[in-house]
C-alpha cells in the first residue's frame, strides 16, 4: 500500500457497489485510498467495517444528476420537449409534471438573462425534467456560461461545417473531451461537493444538439455526421425553409424526408422542429422516417388547447 494515496469521500456522494461474502451490498461510509492495480489500472482500497475490500473507479458514479433525456434516447425512445421562450419557471414545471421529457430553454430567441436561465433550469430539475437551453452562438464564451449554470444539453444554432461541430463539442466538455474551463465549485458540480471525477460524470451527461437549419449544413451533412460528441442533430423545419428561400411547407419536407434518414442510418439521433402542435400527423411522419428528438412550442401547445376548450364548450351548449 505504499504507492497509494488516502482518499476520503463523504457517504452520500457515491453510491459503491462491493462484494463481500458472495453478496452485493452498498457501502455507506467509506475511508480508503486510490492506488495503482497491476491488473485493472486504477483501483480503489476501501475500509469499512474493519475489513479492506477493492472495487474500482469505474464503479463510481457520483450522486448527480442523471441526463434522463440522453438515457431514454439511449434505451431508443422518442423524447419529447417543450420550447419555453420567455421566463417562466412554472411552465418548466408544468411540462415536467404532466410528463414532458425535457424543455428547451430558448434564449436564441427569447430574453432570458443567465440568472433567469438559471431559475429555469432549477425548475426543471426540481419536476424531473432535463434542462436543455438554446444558446444564441457558438462561441466558447457563451457555451461555458450557459453549461455552468446547470444545463444538461446545449441546442446550438447555425452549425454550417465540420470546424463549427468540433468547436462546440470542444467547448461543452472538459478534458479529456474538451477544454471546457473548470468551475469546480459552481452548481454544475453540486457546488464542489459533486466528488473527484465529477467532471468525467458531466462529460458523460452533457447532450451536445447542433442545429441543421441552413442549406450549408445540409450540403455538409457527411462531414459534421462524422464528428464524435455529437449526440443529436436537430433540424429545424422553420429556419431551414427560410434558407431555402421559402419555397413552401411540401419543398421543405421534401428535403427533410432525405435529412432524417441519413442522420439516423449515420447512428446518430435526430431532431425534429418547427412542428406545429396541430399537425400530429406531420410529427408522427418525421418520427417514422427516424426522429426522435421532438420539439413543440409551449404557446402553440397553449394556443391550440385554449382553441379546443372554447370549441368544446360551446360544442356543449
Amino acid at each position: 500500500m505504499k504507492s497509494c494515496q488516502p482518499f476520503v469521500t463523504r457517504f452520500a456522494k457515491y453510491r459503491i457497489p462491493v462484494l463481500y461474502a458472495n453478496q452485493r451490498i452498498e457501502a455507506l461510509s467509506l475511508r480508503g485510498a486510490v492506488c495503482n492495480s497491476p491488473t485493472s489500472g486504477r483501483a480503489f482500497y476501501i475500509m469499512n467495517h474493519r475489513f479492506w475490500t477493492t472495487i474500482f473507479l469505474e464503479e463510481l458514479q457520483p450522486n448527480m444528476r442523471t441526463n434522463t433525456t440522453k438515457a431514454k434516447l439511449a434505451e431508443g425512445k422518442v423524447v419529447y420537449g417543450a420550447i419555453v421562450s420567455r421566463f417562466a419557471p412554472d411552465i418548466v414545471e408544468i411540462f415536467g409534471a404532466i410528463g414532458y421529457d425535457f424543455v428547451m430553454i430558448d434564449c436564441e430567441h427569447g430574453p432570458m438573462d443567465l440568472d433567469q436561465t438559471e431559475h429555469m433550469v432549477r425548475a426543471a430539475e426540481s419536476f424531473g425534467i432535463t434542462p436543455i437551453a438554446r444558446i444564441p452562438n457558438h462561441e466558447d464564451s457563451t457555451i461555458l456560461r450557459f453549461m455552468d449554470r446547470g444545463v444538461q444539453g446545449i441546442i446550438v444554432p447555425h452549425i454550417n461545417t465540420r470546424e463549427d461541430a468540433e468547436s462546440t463539442v470542444k467547448a461543452a466538455r472538459y478534458y479529456p473531451d474538451g477544454h471546457r474551463g473548470s468551475a469546480g465549485s459552481g452548481r454544475a458540480h453540486d457546488y464542489g461537493t459533486g466528488g473527484v471525477d465529477s467532471a468525467s460524470w458531466i462529460n458523460s451527461q452533457v447532450m451536445v444538439i447542433p442545429m441543421i437549419e441552413e442549406t450549408q449544413a445540409v450540403d455538409n451533412l457527411d462531414e459534421i455526421l462524422a464528428v464524435p460528441g455529437v449526440d443529436v442533430l436537430h433540424v429545424a423545419a422553420g429556419d431551414l425553409g427560410q434558407s431555402m428561400g421559402n419555397p413552401g411547407r411540401e419543398a421543405v419536407r421534401e428535403v427533410m424526408s432525405k435529412v432524417l434518414p441519413k442522420i439516423r442510418a449515420a447512428g446518430k439521433n435526430v431532431g425534429a422542429g418547427g412542428n406545429s402542435p396541430a399537425d400530429a400527423a406531420g410529427v408522427a411522419e418525421f418520427i417514422n422516417l427516424g426522429a426522435n428528438f421532438i420539439t413543440v412550442s409551449s404557446q402553440g401547445l397553449l394556443r391550440l388547447a385554449g382553441q379546443d376548450f372554447r370549441k368544446r364548450v360551446e360544442e356543449a351548449l
